[in-house]
């Protein structure tokens, strides 16, 4: 019969497994919020270049605009 030392050192391994994966999820879920921010600013980018023209606030835009280049940087400049 396994001797109770092995079944609590597998059990610790197991237990450090199970952390260890779940810092490594906690990590992708940050991944995802931060990629969502930013899907969410660049939406908005593009819902103000999509209005009407005559609807279309040119500040606002521009103040867009300038936000979302300063937060990924400007993708024309590449």
């Amino acid at each position: 019969m396994e001797s109770l030392k092995n079944v609590l050192n597998r059990r610790h391994a197991s237990t450090e497994a199970l952390e260890a994966r779940v810092r490594v999820l906690e990590q992708e879920v940050q991944e995802c919020r931060q990629l969502n921010v930013r899907l969410a600013e660049l939406c908005d980018v593009v819902t103000e270049l999509l209005l009407p023209v005559a609807d279309r606030d040119e500040a606002t835009v521009r103040a867009v605009l300038e936000k979302y280049r300063a937060d990924v940087g400007d993708p024309l400049a590449r």
